[in-house]
């Protein structure tokens, strides 16, 4: 694993409070506020027009963010932790402490006596159910919770506090949405009307303020403040973007508000990048926009319904590009089409370059994957694809994501008689020699197979390598060698410099792009 990662930011519940470390202050209990929605905050000026206290806002918001105690299961945070650092994915380990605290801090002999994180204390004994900790926020004033998927799973109970108030109330969960990384919950029996924050309609531009409120490592109430560092992250979380904050954002956090300085919700907090565990000032939130469509499905039916095409896919670059002689990088390319599909009965082929869906251009990958899950299952979708250098107009009616599959696939057998090895040919124009492939499970024999790569070449500086299997070249299937080197010459009458070879490695299929060079 590399030492920089994404990581949720969830805390397992060795919490500092249970060991009475009250010098760095309790929170005393006060009477409940009636239920209100946060009002614009009228700010002295500071120096250079920036707020002189956000004291007003965090007493306006505080009362609405909770923090989520989980018993059984929660959060992911002990498989999610740097190997460098193997004791915290011990079930006995104690808890490190505070990091880049000095060896000879006092503090130091506190938390040799810690209690471990998994519910056990320091005495061993009869296992205790696990314990997590999260962070929430409460979106209605008859108790309806954000936090995230991640600090929920698989809980068999799930409580809440408020910084007001630390007693426990009960709460049951109305459903869940994992790609997101959202959760919905229903505070039970509730006896008075909660305090509660909006969901930001306006997109945070780059630059602004924002305060992150949670319970970080079980600090309950905790405020911390910065400002939007980008926007449209990609974390390798699936398609959705995440904002990117500065706000110290620490395990604990998870599931927890950002506000503007509006004391509107702009992100939830999940994840944070880091070599140590600890905030280095790079924080992910989940967008307001993607939360407010998300718990609204989750609201009314408990959970989230997305259109689902059937397909994997492949952004365009630019060799890609050039090898389909489209004039710019853009669209998705489909390498694999799922059996029974709505793709496969709709009539999408695997190399069909995906360029629009319903007339909104489709700009890579991750974009037509949030364009296809927007729209609603059994909707018909208008997909412009380019195939064999024409434009054609594909309609298909989307089924639902819940229902995906993935592609059916049957697993290749050896050659019931083998013989000896096949010949080999040089295709120096790709930096290849191939031969005949090996026979699949019903004795067929599906494209050519590389025997050697050039390591100079660019097929090896694309990832091609002894054993990828090609199934086709530019569009054309190919079952010989002479198959390949046909279409290599017909690319290279149209004046391209790069062929599109897709490519069968073990299991998975990808679309390669070649250069073609002198034979």
């Amino acid at each position: 694993m590399r030492p920089h990662q994404f990581r949720l930011t969830g805390s397992r519940a060795a919490i500092f409070a249970a060991a009475g470390l009250a010098l760095f202050g309790g929170l005393a209990p006060s009477a409940p506020a009636m239920a209100q929605t946060v009002q614009n905050v009228q700010f002295v000026p500071g120096r250079g027009n920036t707020p002189a206290s956000f004291a007003d806002i965090v007493d306006r918001v505080k009362g609405a963010v909770v923090s989520v105690h989980v018993t059984g299961g929660g959060n992911r945070v002990a498989q999610n932790e740097p190997r460098q650092n193997p004791r915290r994915n011990q079930p006995n380990a104690p808890f490190n402490g505070i990091p880049g605290l000095p060896d000879d801090h006092p503090l130091n002999e506190f938390f040799k006596n810690f209690p471990r994180d998994n519910g056990r204390g320091g005495g061993g004994g009869s296992p205790m159910p696990s314990l997590a900790q999260g962070s929430g926020f409460v979106i209605s004033e008859d108790g309806y919770v954000v936090t995230n998927n991640h600090v929920i799973e698989n809980a068999s109970r799930i409580q809440l506090s408020f910084d007001l108030n630390q007693q426990k109330v009960d709460a049951e969960l109305v459903g869940t949405d994992s790609r997101t990384d959202i959760a919905l919950l229903k505070i039970k029996n509730p006896t008075r009307k909660f305090d509660f924050v909006k969901l930001a309609a306006k997109e945070p531009r780059v630059g602004d303020w924002v305060l992150a409120v949670g319970n970080p490592f079980g600090f309950g109430g905790t405020v911390t403040a910065g400002i939007v560092s980008a926007l449209a992250r990609d974390v390798g979380s699936g398609p959705y973007d995440f904002l990117q904050i500065d706000a110290a954002v620490n395990r604990g956090n998870s599931g927890g508000p950002t506000f503007n300085l509006e004391g509107e919700v702009v992100g939830v907090n999940t994840a944070i990048y880091s070599p140590s565990g600890g905030n280095v000032g790079i924080a992910f939130a989940v967008p307001a926009r993607t939360v407010s469509e998300v718990v609204a499905q989750l609201r009314e039916s408990g959970s989230v319904s997305r259109g689902w095409l059937g397909v994997k896919i492949q952004t365009i670059d630019e060799d890609m590009a050039a090898s389909l002689g489209l004039g710019e990088r853009r669209g998705a390319l489909i390498n694999e089409i799922t059996t029974d599909g709505p793709a496969a009965k709709s009539g999408l082929q695997n190399g069909d370059a995906i360029l629009s869906v319903n007339g909104d251009k489709i700009a890579d990958s991750r974009d037509l994957a949030r364009k296809v899950a927007s729209l609603a299952p059994k909707s018909v979708a208008d997909v412009l694809v380019l195939r064999g250098g024409k434009e054609t107009n594909v309609k298909v009616t989307l089924g639902d994501f819940r229902d995906a599959s993935g592609p059916q696939t049957t697993p290749a057998k050896a050659d019931p008689t083998p013989s000896a090895p096949p010949k080999t040919i040089d295709v120096g124009q790709l930096g290849l020699k191939l031969r005949p492939a090996a026979a699949n499970a019903k004795g067929a024999r599906e494209g050519v197979e590389v025997a050697e790569v050039d390591s100079g070449s660019d097929a090896a500086a694309k990832g091609l390598r002894t054993g990828d299997v090609i199934l086709d070249v530019s569009g054309q299937e190919v079952k010989s060698v002479e198959d390949v080197q046909k279409s290599i010459a017909e690319v290279a009458k149209l004046g391209r410099r790069f062929v599109l070879l897709r490519v069968k490695t073990g299991q998975q299929v990808r679309y390669v792009p070649v250069q073609i060079g002198k034979g």
